[in-house]
This record gives structure tokens, C-alpha cells and sequence, in this order.
């Protein structure tokens, strides 16, 4: 018999006669219920956001860091359990998910240290005689309750870079997420219920996407934090309103491999890049253009890096490739594949399925325009082509209706600049891959990508108003 679960309304638990299982991706087993919020739930949560907002707004900079802080702390007692979780519920090796809850402690823990920083700004505005004796103080202030919507990918750190920011400046934040993945999110829950947050300034609302239209439009929301597919994404932002929106979308990351680079240190990054947690990472690396002098040298070197990587059940910790999050997925790309495939392309290794796994693929001489170069893939496909001209490799990468991270391998550091200065992407990597991120960087995309930035100090400023006080010293 499965456990059912509760959704989270401030610190009340509820129940409901709807709910949905949770699948494990690894063997296709519901090994938990989750109960659906519906929409008078969803009031209720607001409403009790609203009501939490006019004390969450005054609470002073010592508190709101320090409740960031014994939210870290709760994480780390529960670390494994948390672990475990992200594993079973959402396929990711064990080796992976327990850096994924390692980065949410240090997530909340910088959420903490930014609270602190969140400073005055002293204005002279006497610059011309008419202002004479007059000076500003900039400051900035919560917006209010927001709304955050997450993915399955990463249900601890991408739900922590939404709750960990609203938390720091005062902002009562209302969650919807991914129906596939929702318990990590209700144990996060049970540790904010375990600090000193004020009661309604986190709800954890797993519910029908037809429900949750509330979280997009309600205007009393004053802001939508939305991680996902770009289609939703883009929608939620022209039904949103007035309200502040961020939207982190998707990719479809380059790397380009200069002949001067280690192009050991190169191809291992790579196949990281590519196949972690089976490429279901908005910067996982997709598209690879390697210099033609060490063209084969490198594809050597790739093939020997994805020999190494072992298959199995995530929750064995030697495990270093698992299952995609369904069995759909795993379809859809395996179509992908075979029209590469029947477009000329050739197949260097991979390309089968079964059930929700799908081998790391390496396709080459792929036709522009196939959906594995234009599209997100979001699965262990890897495209590598040869190139002759450094800027030609930039402007393919370019070529691309999404522009998130991208990276490049080189020593040379005019071709680091010009990548830097012409890339359009929201971070250029310099020999790593595009899949690196740490969590006070500024995270974001162009185009496709995205909408505004995450990264503590950037989700932030994104969640708070500027509001200016001019003073007249009228004594001069």
C-alpha cells in the first residue's frame, strides 16, 4: 500500500479525496500518493499569504537571515532523506542528488548572507542649484506574495532558488511543484515548519495545472517565478498581468573546442556536460563543434569518457546514469534520434531505449534543422560536428532560438573575448562547460532561454521595489 501524502497550506497540513501517485522512473512503481489542492485551497493559501506579508514585511534583517539559516540547517540534518527522495522520485543517481541537497544548504545559506547586504543606498542629488540642500535614500522593499512554479529536474535546489530569495527580502511565497516530482518539496515544508518563518509565508501546493491559473493571474500574486519549458513559460508571461515575471526556460547549450586545449580535460567535461542525470539540465551541453585538427582525438577520448559512466538503479551510489523521469520522454527522443538518423546523420554510440531509459547517444553529421540541433532535447543526445574557423563555430552557436550558457575551451585569450563579446547567451563558460553553475552566479538566459535572472542576490533584486526618499537639509 502506498503512503499518501498532505499538501501544505502555511503550517496546516491538509487532505484531499483527489490525488495523483508518484512514479518511480527507475522501475515504474507508484511508491506514494500525493493529494491535490483545488482551487478553494489555492484561495486560501493566498489569502493567508496576504495575511502573512503584513508581518513578513517589517521583520528585520537579523530574522529573515536567520530563518534562512535554521532552513539550511534543517536540510542538512535530513540530508539523506532528502537524498533518497530526489533519488526515487525523480531518477536521479543517489552520487547526484546528494550534491543537489548540498548545493540547497549552501543555496539558503547565501540567502542568509544576502539578506545582510541588502543595503541603503545614500544619494547626493544636489547636482544642479535647483536641488541644492537635497539628498536621496534608495532602499529597497518586498514586493509582496509571489508565486513559484518548478520542474522536476532539481524539486530541492530549484524550488530553493525561488523560496530561499522570497524568504531573505519578505516575501510570503505561494509553490506549485512538478506533479512528477512533489515530495521533496513537501519535506522542504516540513523544515520551513520546523524555523521561526512566520505561518503563511510558504504553501506547497501540488495541483492541476487547469487549477493553478490562480498562481499566474490572482493580482494580489505581485510576482511569478516559473521554471520549465519555454511554450508554458512564455504563456504564463502574457497571462501574468501587472505582476514582476522570471522565467528560466531551456537550452540547447554549445561548446566549441579550440586545438590549443586539453582536449582530455575537454572531452571528460563534455560527456559530464551532456549525459548528468541523462541530460535533463536546461545547460546540459547538446551541441559540440570541435576544431577538425583534433576532431578525432577528441571523439576518442568522448567515447572512452561514456564507457565509464554506469547504468543502473539510482539509488545505488555507484550508479552514475539513470532513467529519464518517464517513459514518454525517453520515446520522443528516441524519434528524434532515428530522424537524424534518416536525415544522413551518424550514430557514434547509443541510440536505443528501454522503458525510461535511453543509452547516452553521440550523433554526428547531423542536417541543420533536425529537432537534436534546434530543438531541447532534454535527454542524453550529444551532437558533435568538426569546424575549421573559430567564428564560424560562434556563429552556429548562435544560430539557435535559445541562448543560455555556453562554453568554450581555449587558451587564447582574443578567442575567449570575442566568444565572451559575441555569444548570445546569458553565461560563457571558459574551458568547463555550460552545465557549471554555482548559486550566487547571476543564472539566465536570451531569447528562448528566459526572462529576467535567479542566483540569490539577482532573485532578489528581481523580488524587491526601489523606493527613493528625498530630503531637504532645509538649513543651507
Amino acid at each position: 500500500m502506498t503512503q499518501k501524502h498532505s499538501f501544505m497550506i502555511g503550517r496546516e497540513w491538509r487532505e484531499a479525496a483527489q490525488a495523483i501517485p508518484v512514479i518511480n522512473p527507475y522501475n515504474q512503481e507508484a511508491f506514494a500518493e500525493v493529494c491535490l489542492a483545488g482551487p478553494a485551497e489555492i484561495e486560501k493559501a493566498i489569502a493567508l499569504a496576504c495575511r502573512a506579508f503584513e508581518e513578513t514585511r517589517t521583520l528585520p534583517t537579523f530574522m529573515r537571515s536567520r530563518i534562512c539559516s535554521q532552513i539550511a540547517q534543517g536540510i542538512e540534518k535530513r540530508s539523506e532523506e532528502f537524498a533518497e527522495t530526489i533519488a526515487k522520485e525523480s531518477g536521479k543517481p543517489l552520487v547526484y542528488a546528494r550534491a543537489e541537497v548540498a548545493r540547497s544548504i549552501s543555496t539558503f545559506s547565501l540567502a542568509a548572507e544576502e539578506a545582510s547586504r541588502l543595503h541603503h543606498e545614500v544619494l547626493n542629488l544636489d547636482i544642479t542649484p535647483a536641488a541644492k540642500g537635497k539628498s536621496g535614500i534608495v532602499k529597497r522593499f518586498p514586493l509582496g506574495p509571489v508565486s513559484g512554479i518548478s520542474p522536476f529536474n532539481f524539486p530541492l535546489n530549484l524550488v530553493s532558488h525561488k523560496v530561499a530569495p522570497a524568504m531573505a527580502v519578505g516575501n510570503p511565497i505561494v509553490l506549485k511543484p512538478a506533479s512528477s516530482t512533489p515530495l521533496t518539496a513537501l519535506l522542504l515544508g516540513k523544515v520551513v515548519n520546523e524555523t521561526e518563518a512566520v505561518n503563511g509565508s510558504f504553501s506547497v501546493l501540488p495541483c492541476k495545472s487547469s487549477d493553478a491559473t490562480p498562481l499566474v493571474e490572482d493580482p494580489r500574486l505581485q510576482m511569478v517565478t516559473f521554471t520549465g519549458s519555454p511554450p508554458i513559460g512564455w504563456d504564463i508571461k502574457s497571462r501574468a498581468g501587472k505582476k514582476r515575471v522570471t522565467l528560466e526556460l531551456g537550452g540547447n547549450a554549445g561548446v566549441i573546442v579550440e586545438p590549443d586545449a586539453d582536449i582530455d580535460l575537454a572531452a571528460q567535461k563534455v560527456c559530464f556536460g551532456a549525459f548528468a542525470f541523462s541530460g535533463q539540465v536546461c545547460i546540459s551541453v547538446q551541441r559540440t563543434y570541435v576544431h577538425e585538427s583534433c576532431f578525432q582525438p577528441f571523439m576518442e577520448r568522448l567515447k572512452k569518457e561514456i564507457g565509464r559512466l554506469k547504468s543502473g538503479d539510482p539509488m545505488d551510489p555507484s550508479v552514475t546514469f539513470g532513467p529519464l523521469i518517464d517513459t514518454g520522454n525517453a520515446d520522443r527522443i528516441a524519434s528524434w534520434v532515428q530522424e537524424a538518423v534518416d536525415g544522413g546523420a551518424q550514430l557514434v554510440t547509443g541510440g536505443k531505449g528501454n522503458g525510461a531509459f535511453f543509452e547516452p547517444t553521440v550523433l554526428t553529421g547531423v542536417a541543420t534543422g533536425q529537432k537534436v540541433v534546434c530543438q531541447e532535447v532534454f535527454g542524453p543526445v550529444l551532437v558533435v560536428e568538426p569546424y575549421t574557423d573559430f567564428y564560424q563555430a560562434v556563429e552556429t552557436i548562435n544560430q539557435s532560438d535559445f541562448g543560455l550558457q555556453a562554453g568554450v575551451f581555449t587558451n587564447q585569450m582574443d578567442k575567449a573575448m570575442r566568444a565572451f563579446n559575441q555569444l548570445d547567451v546569458g553565461g560563457v563558460v571558459l574551458n568547463d562547460v555550460p552545465t557549471f553553475r554555482v548559486d550566487n552566479m547571476p543564472y539566465g538566459g536570451v531569447k528562448d532561454s528566459g526572462f529576467g535572472r535567479e542566483g540569490i542576490k539577482y532573485s532578489m533584486e528581481e523580488m524587491t521595489e526601489i523606493k527613493l526618499l528625498v530630503m531637504n537639509n532645509y538649513l543651507d
